[in-house]
């Protein structure tokens, strides 16, 4: 087993190979001066079980970076390349929603399928569905294994606390949160009039005299986070933390997060969050050891599944 990195979030990468006691591999990335990307494996990899972690996060290069280092790996006569992607890019367009669109996330699957891809690692998923655009092995991880024993500290009950579903897409993953830490459930019926607006409709529970968790799978602008953390306290909440796994964190999102309601925002590593985007209210919990254990059970053939039972 060899373990390398692109670019896109060389930090996370560096502790799943801490976690797996494996150095990170060489491989020599860089840009010709025209601009395109340059990728050689610096050491031998042939009849290896090759690991490549990259997140497909913008820029796009960090999409093409990837596809090139699976060909390389390829080419080299791995034995097996496998892609860790912790955040999976484009997966939001799952669907022709519209006519003349495209299914970016299945063309993003097809294009490492044609790069040479084995198998495919990812952490919560926005649509886990998408897992059925490949024809290769997909694990599909979930932070909460992480995360939940942070929650857990909260001290919380069914009385004193509720996790709260942005809009129903995150419905199922708030509700697995509410189970694990044994407190009330409600949700948002949220209407979006356009891509990165969100606007509150319905509250459906009771949020009186509760601390709220909202849970998400993203923060992408943190206008979903925003106004669910406003509804919140229009309803009688005593405080609201937010968590996500994913922080893309684009556009007026930090502005937003800082000027909001919301008294803590508890967010992973799957994407490297620039050090001008950190501000007090922020914490950011480390999955690197969730993927680094998945890699192991991977190469050693047990249960990944097991990996999340109670």
């Amino acid at each position: 087993m060899k373990i390398f990195t692109g670019n896109s979030n060389q930090k996370f990468a560096e502790g799943v190979s801490k976690y797996l006691n494996i150095p990170l591999g060489k491989v020599d990335l860089r840009k010709f001066s025209d601009g395109e990307l340059y990728v050689a494996f610096d050491e031998n990899i042939r009849n290896e079980e090759v690991f490549i972690i990259q997140s497909t996060n913008p820029p796009a290069e960090n999409i093409l970076e990837l596809l090139l280092m699976l060909d390389a790996a390829r080419r080299a006569s791995a034995k097996k390349v496998i892609a860790v992607i912790p955040y999976f890019g484009y997966g939001r367009q799952d669907r022709k929603d519209k006519p003349r669109v495209p299914i970016s996330s299945r063309l993003l699957i097809d294009l490492m399928a044609v790069g040479g891809v084995d198998r495919i690692i990812t952490m919560d998923l926005h649509s886990p569905q998408i897992q059925g655009f490949a024809n290769v092995p997909f694990d599909h991880l979930y932070s909460s294994i992480a995360v939940i024993d942070r929650l857990k500290k909260l001290g919380l009950n069914e009385d004193s606390g509720c996790v709260l579903a942005p809009d129903v897409g995150s419905a199922k993953m708030s509700q697995a949160y509410a189970k694990r830490l044994n407190v009330s459930f409600a949700l948002i019926d949220k209407r979006r009039p356009k891509a990165n607006e969100a606007k509150v409709a319905n509250l459906v529970g009771d949020l009186n005299n509760k601390h709220v968790l909202i849970i998400d799978d993203m923060i992408d602008t943190a206008g979903t986070i925003c106004n669910a953390a406003d509804t919140a306290i229009d309803n009688g909440a005593l405080s609201v933390s937010a968590v996500a796994t994913h922080p893309v964190l684009s556009g007026p999102a930090v502005d937003r997060l800082k000027n909001s309601s919301i008294n803590k925002i508890i967010l992973c590593d799957t994407i490297d969050v620039d050090k001008n985007k950190h501000f007090d209210k922020l914490e950011i919990i480390s999955v690197a050891n969730v993927f680094g254990e998945a890699i192991k059970r991977v190469v050693d053939g047990t249960s990944l599944s097991s990996m999340f039972k109670e």
